[in-house]
């Protein structure tokens, strides 16, 4: 695989990280050096782990991923958007000290964001690629697309003020219709 494809692809695979972890950001009070860290490190990492993951597994399994990942990603996304959406419209019933950078919610979207990953890797098999050069490079790329978009998500956030959960919230549900979308429609 020349490095131009490469490269192409690794974007491609970011920009959901990209995207999420500046709705992630956007939507806290505060964004820390280890908020940038948690988001990028676990985004990177999963789109690397995903792709190896996605070249070890079979056919049959693959073949059955990839009729699902679409509503699998756009399901977790749309619940956890909703979820900033009500809390921020509800102050009373808002989790204290929410942090969708921590925890199982940051699991929850590390896999969300990298199950297209998976079947690059699977494709990256059949093709007779070696995985492990383009899982590094994969990963390496989502998590500097996750850095800059945790960066840029904690100034729009300042920008926009209570709003940004909300906005946060509204921008994941469109990220989770945009890949059920494409998807669905060839």
């Amino acid at each position: 695989m020349d490095t131009l494809t490469l490269l192409g692809i690794s974007l491609a695979l970011g920009m959901d990280a990209f995207a999420v972890s500046a709705a992630v950001t956007s939507g806290l009070s505060v964004v820390t050096a280890r908020h940038t860290f948690r988001l990028s490190w676990h985004f990177g990492l999963f789109q690397g782990l995903m792709t190896i993951l996605g070249a070890g597994i079979g056919d049959g399994v693959a073949g059955f991923v990839s009729q699902i990942d679409h509503w699998i990603a756009f399901l977790v996304l749309a619940l956890l958007g909703a979820k900033m959406i009500y809390e921020s419209r509800n102050a009373e019933t808002r989790t204290k000290d929410y942090d969708p950078s921590r925890g199982w919610s940051l699991v929850i979207l590390s896999v969300a964001t990298s199950i297209d990953a998976l079947a690059v890797g699977f494709s990256l098999s059949l093709l007779g690629i070696s995985v492990w050069y383009p899982a590094f490079v994969i990963g390496a790329c989502a998590l500097v697309m996750s850095f800059i978009g945790a960066r840029l998500g904690k100034h729009a956030g300042a920008l926009i003020g209570t709003w940004a959960e909300c906005v946060g919230g509204v921008v994941l549900i469109a990220i989770g219709l945009r890949i059920l979308v494409e998807h669905l429609i060839p």
